[in-house]
């Protein structure tokens, strides 16, 4: 997301059980880090690099920042 100048949140979880709870509820997955773009959950560093691979990323993130 860096080399691709987007502008992103990381939310800590690791020492918050409270937050932890929340990733996992809302992800459904226990491992870190998970990844949304805008609202959709894609997973974590390797669902996001595979995206990268296939040519989809990009189009996540434009359909993100144009979202209202």
């Amino acid at each position: 997301m860096d080399q691709k100048g987007v502008i992103y949140t990381e939310i800590a979880v690791d020492n918050d059980p409270g937050l932890r709870r929340e990733m996992m509820s809302r992800s459904g997955a226990t491992s870190v880090p998970q990844i949304w773009i805008g609202e959709e959950h894609i997973g974590g560093c390797d669902e996001m690099l595979l995206l990268e691979r296939q040519g989809r990323l990009d189009g996540l993130i434009e359909r993100a920042l144009a979202a209202p």
